[in-house]
């Protein structure tokens, strides 16, 4: 697909709404256009993840920033389908398929494997690119909220909700693997009760 941006700026949306890929006009706080709205969030954080993973101190270095990349571009792809509702307007709409998935849980293995098991819940911290995937953890789960409230009252393609829920675990899994493998993990110390 080509795209080409002539215009930025182009006054359509100072009334509150904004086009869909079917042409269709809605407002700019639909169901739907909130679910893009946090994925575009998404792919914006992972951007920062995507720079901190390309200078992160790793024991054991993995093809991350590629990983990043292809993920930052499947978030385009689901943003992409998302913005095609179902309907007479649609047949040219591309769908993202489930196939992703097994790549996504291969990449997760890959890090898992090398990591103690958990001995209690992690808090978001620890190296700055750990930070950040932790960030971008709970965005995909905002997103992933985003877009049930939007499938209870429109057809929303199923393997999005899938794709979410496994990126949200890429990125539990990609925090500890930037904190040494969860060596650096900060850990919750529950309040003592008196």
């Amino acid at each position: 697909m080509s795209i080409r941006i002539d215009k930025v700026v182009t006054r359509g949306g100072d009334g509150g709404e904004t086009s869909l890929g079917d042409g269709a006009r809605v407002g700019k706080d639909s169901a739907r256009i909130e679910a893009l709205g946090a994925l575009d969030e998404v792919n914006a954080t992972l951007g920062l993840v995507r720079a901190h993973a390309a200078t992160a101190q790793v024991s054991a270095p993995r093809p991350i920033v590629a990983e990043l990349a292809a993920l930052q571009n499947l978030l385009f792809d689901i943003g992409a389908d998302l913005c095609q509702p179902e309907g007479p307007r649609t047949q040219r709409a591309r769908r993202v398929e489930e196939t992703v998935i097994a790549d996504m849980e291969d990449w997760i293995e890959q890090m898992r494997v090398r990591q103690q098991p958990l001995r209690g819940f992690v808090l978001p911290g620890g190296s700055m690119a750990a930070g950040w995937a932790h960030v971008a953890r709970t965005q995909v789960r905002r997103a992933e909220r985003q877009v049930v409230a939007l499938a209870r009252h429109e057809q929303v393609n199923p393997a999005i909700l899938k794709i979410l829920n496994r990126l949200s675990d890429y990125f539990f899994v990609l925090a500890r693997y930037f904190n040494d493998d969860g060596q650096a993990d900060l850990l919750w110390a529950p309040a003592r009760t008196p």
